[in-house]
């Protein structure tokens, strides 16, 4: 191997390493490559990378040495202690200026402290999210670096040239902020993809009480659901599941088990958002529905003890099936607005700089929540940088307004039919909710101070002053702290 001769080094050869490594060959890149089982690394050479630059190293040494100044060295492997004890394995062999990117899902505390670390060592680290599967990794995915900014302009080049291109060739790859900001960023693309993959679910679970469709007729539903507003991956990709036949003809998808599984980033998201105090009711609900549905055989033993509502199949067909879409549409910017929420609030709280506008650009292609939506959020944010929720845009506005008595007519279907739809009811709750100017936490702040001297804000009075009653006659007049989200 010739010393000093690759551009970057990469370590982890599972599904998206190999894939990303072939991608920046593609580009012109020359990758050294390793993995602790090193006869991965021999088989990927002599196989998928056969006849390409890519060099395989043996050892991390013998891949550090490979790499040209300052040395650039990704890592594809699973997110926690792996990380570290790769960095770890790493560090022996590094000199100050060169650059350790994470490129899995890690979460971004992790990040936030391998970034300070690490420069404190001389190292500069990037932490990076890396969306789009598989497919995404191997022809451009959506890459949302984040971390040491002196790093960016070692890496820009190739992140930007391997990356997915809009319609104008604008690269789905931008550097996104200090720490873990990148990282984060992916947390919340997961979590929002939670949420889009259970809308579709619920939808598809209407569609099918409702008027009783098969596989095929539910393929032309979302094939030419996918022609409009709702154009996107995950819509795209569901067509083709509904067409999918298994050996013996039946749908493939009716031979699936209904029970769902995750990795965590959707709890992250929600985790995050009860920490911050945002209401991302959506991808809460998300979550637990993949919670209930692993519940199978609970379910199965209580679907013979508790019974649902009787009922007929929807009268128009054509008006059933477009109420479940625009319930789709507006839930699904429902859930959008939500995520966007939740990364305004990190921002401040971590002091990051995040171009809302920029970041709906690097999720228009590559990633798995790539949609002609996102282009909309983007000319939100263009048109207004300083907009504090999307539903206030004039397009979102518009639309949900709109849009709502169809959203609102599928839901009481759903509910008449006893089809559980949590995402589409907590979208609607919270739209409802968000458009209140009172709601009746009046109340509730009566009853905290009633119960336990929590006090309260009067209507009547400048906010920030509390006041407390003794509702009882035997209370003292010592108030209780308060604690505000």
């Amino acid at each position: 191997m010739q010393k000093e001769s690759c551009d970057i080094g990469l370590i982890g050869l599972a599904v998206m390493g190999q894939n990303l490594v072939l991608n920046m060959n593609d580009h012109g890149y020359r990758v050294a490559v390793f993995n602790r089982t090193v006869s991965k690394v021999d088989d990927f050479i002599q196989n998928e990378a056969a006849g390409t630059q890519v060099v395989g190293a043996h050892s991390i040494e013998e891949l550090v040495a490979a790499l040209k100044r300052p040395r650039r060295v990704m890592l594809m492997v699973k997110a926690g202690e792996t990380v570290d004890q790769m960095i770890e394995h790493l560090l022996p062999h590094l000199e100050k200026g060169d650059i350790i990117i994470d490129g899995g899902n890690s979460h971004f505390p992790d990040t936030n402290r391998r970034t300070k670390d690490l420069a404190e060592k001389g190292i500069l680290f990037i932490g990076t999210g890396v969306s789009g599967g598989e497919e995404g990794a191997r022809f451009g995915p959506s890459i949302m670096p984040g971390g040491n900014p002196a790093a960016w302009p070692h890496v820009k080049e190739i992140f930007q040239s391997i990356a997915a291109k809009v319609e104008d060739g604008s690269p789905c790859c931008d550097w996104v902020g200090e720490n873990g900001a990148g990282h984060y960023v992916k947390m919340i693309h997961n979590g929002i993809e939670y949420g889009d993959m259970q809308l579709i679910c619920e939808a598809y679970d209407l569609l099918r009480a409702g008027l009783g469709l098969s596989a095929d007729e539910l393929h032309e539903v979302f094939a030419e659901w996918n022609k409009g507003e709702l154009d996107s991956y995950l819509i795209e990709i569901t067509s083709e599941i509904f067409a999918k036949r298994d050996e013996d003809g039946a749908p493939m998808v009716d031979k699936i088990l209904d029970a769902a599984g995750q990795k965590g980033t959707g709890k992250w998201t929600g985790v995050n958002s009860l920490e911050l105090g945002v209401p991302v009711t959506l991808i809460g609900e998300a979550v637990y529905a993949r919670c209930l549905s692993a519940m199978k055989d609970e379910r199965v033993a209580a679907s013979k003890i508790l019974t649902g509502p009787k009922h007929s199949a929807a009268q128009d067909r054509a008006e059933f099936i477009e109420d479940v879409r625009r319930a789709l549409y507006c839930s699904k910017m429902i859930s959008y607005a939500q995520g966007y929420m939740l990364m305004r609030e990190a921002a401040k709280d971590q002091g990051w700089k995040l171009n809302f506008g920029g970041i709906a650009l690097m999720w228009r292609g590559g990633c798995i929540i790539r949609s002609r939506f996102l282009g909309k959020i983007k000319e939100a944010f263009d048109k207004n940088p300083q907009l504090t929720n999307l539903l206030l845009d004039d397009f979102f506005s518009r639309t949900l307004n709109e849009y709502q008595a169809s959203w609102r007519r599928a839901i009481i279907k759903a509910i008449e039919y006893g089809v559980p739809t949590p995402a589409f009811s907590t979208a609607l709750s919270f739209f409802d909710g968000y458009r209140a100017e009172r709601l009746p936490a009046n109340l509730l702040q009566a009853q905290r101070d009633f119960f336990g001297a929590h006090t309260y804000e009067r209507v009547d009075k400048p906010r920030g002053e509390f006041f407390h009653t003794n509702w009882t006659g035997r209370g003292g007049r010592v108030s209780s702290g308060t604690y505000n989200v």
